[in-house]
C-alpha cells in the first residue's frame, strides 16, 4: 500500500474518502429490482435517493425510474427527481416529480414509493395502486405511498435508516 500521504492512501485500501464514509451513513434508498408477475409483465423500479443525516427528509435528492412492459410489448416508463425521503429501520417512503416519460399526462406529476429492505425478500409499494395509473393521482403530497405489498423477482434495495436526534 502506498504511504505517500496521497488522498487515496490516507483513505485506506478501498480508496474511500471521509466524505464517502459520511455519505454511506446518510439516510438513503438505493437499488433496482424487477417485480414478480406470473403473467409475464416486465416491471422494473430503481432508486438513488438520500439526504444528509443533519438535514430534513424534505432536503432529499436523487432519482427514480420505473417501467412496465406488458407481454404484448406495449408499456411505458418514467423517471424523475426525488423531492422527499423518509427512512426508518428497514422501511423507506419516497416521492418525486416525473421529469421524463412516454406516458401521456404523467410528466410533472408527483408519485410515491415505499420499500421494505428484507435482504433478498424486499417488497415495494407505489402511490397509484388504487388507480392502476400513476397519471391519475391528483395533488399527491410529498412522501406518500401505499404499503410495500409487491414482491420482487430479482434485484435488491438498500435502506439506510434516519437516526433522528430528539
Amino acid at each position: 500500500a502506498a504511504s505517500d500521504g496521497a488522498p487515496a492512501a490516507r483513505a485506506g485500501r478501498s480508496g474511500h474518502s471521509a466524505a464517502a464514509s459520511r455519505a454511506a451513513e446518510d439516510p438513503s434508498l438505493t437499488g433496482s429490482a424487477k417485480l414478480y408477475r406470473s403473467a409475464g409483465d416486465n416491471i422494473h423500479f430503481a432508486f438513488n435517493a438520500r439526504f444528509g443525516k443533519h438535514e430534513s427528509p424534505l432536503d432529499a435528492h436523487g432519482t427514480f425510474r420505473f417501467s412496465h412492459v406488458f407481454p404484448n410489448g406495449t408499456g411505458a416508463f418514467a423517471e424523475g427527481r426525488i423531492d422527499c425521503l423518509i427512512t426508518g429501520g428497514k422501511v423507506a417512503t419516497a416521492s418525486g416529480i416525473v421529469t421524463r416519460t412516454d406516458k401521456p399526462g404523467l410528466k410533472g406529476k408527483r408519485v410515491g414509493f415505499s420499500v421494505r429492505d428484507d435482504g433478498r425478500h424486499d417488497r415495494l409499494g407505489y402511490s397509484w395502486v388504487g388507480t392502476n395509473d400513476p397519471a391519475a393521482t391528483k395533488d399527491l403530497p410529498k412522501c406518500v405511498a401505499s404499503a410495500p405489498f409487491e414482491t420482487l423477482e430479482s434485484g435488491d434495495f438498500t435502506v439506510v435508516p434516519w437516526q433522528v436526534k430528539h
